[in-house]
């Protein structure tokens, strides 16, 4: 059976993996899943000057294809933080500036919501995927509701991880196995909305 080509807008490795997982658990093989610097030599950035998610992956998925011609999916996501008024939202990559830090993101998350008097911190984790092909443009959202601690917990996964407990569960995503996480993760969500449309 020949592979169908996907091109998927970025150069984390975790993203692959996770969008890997899913389709080996949807029992899909026939698509060859590319990254960037897979296919240029040179690094490409596109600006994601949009203001919700969605936008962002618009603007990638289709300034990718625009230079690949190859059908392209793109993510963005982030944590929104009900106390904090929806924030880190589109700016969860880059919250505490330049140069960009996962840990130093995660400090200034800390450090806002101790200056509350609430113990509880509800906030979900959310995912748009673009899937652009330069004829069709479609969208797949994912969630995953919970609450954020003050106290790092765990060594796994990346980003918020380690303050971030999934509603039902006592742990962070940072402690859970990536097969756990990857049960309930709001990527792992958009992604299975995107392959249940068979729309590839």
């Amino acid at each position: 059976m020949k592979k169908l080509s996907l091109l998927l807008a970025t150069n984390n490795e975790h993203k692959k993996r996770e969008f890997l997982q899913i389709f080996k658990e949807f029992h899909i093989e026939n698509i060859e899943l590319l990254m960037i610097n897979e296919l240029l030599p040179n690094k490409i950035e596109i600006e994601e000057s949009g203001k919700t998610f969605k936008e962002n992956a618009f603007l990638k998925a289709s300034g990718l294809f625009a230079i690949t011609k190859i059908p392209t999916i793109a993510d963005d996501s982030g944590l929104e933080i009900d106390e904090l008024c929806g924030l880190p939202g589109v700016d969860s990559a880059i919250f505490a500036g330049e140069p960009r830090s996962d840990a130093r993101n995660r400090e200034k998350v800390i450090s806002l919501l101790k200056q509350s008097d609430k113990k509880n911190f509800d906030a979900r984790f959310k995912t748009i995927i673009c899937s652009f092909s330069g004829e069709n443009t479609e969208y797949f959202e994912g969630k995953c509701e919970g609450r954020i601690i003050l106290e790092e917990r765990g060594s796994k996964g990346f980003g918020y991880d380690s303050i971030f407990i999934p509603n039902g569960f006592e742990k962070t995503f940072a402690e859970m196995p990536a097969a756990e996480k990857n049960g309930i993760s709001h990527r792992a969500n958009a992604i299975r909305e995107f392959v249940k449309s068979g729309n590839f």
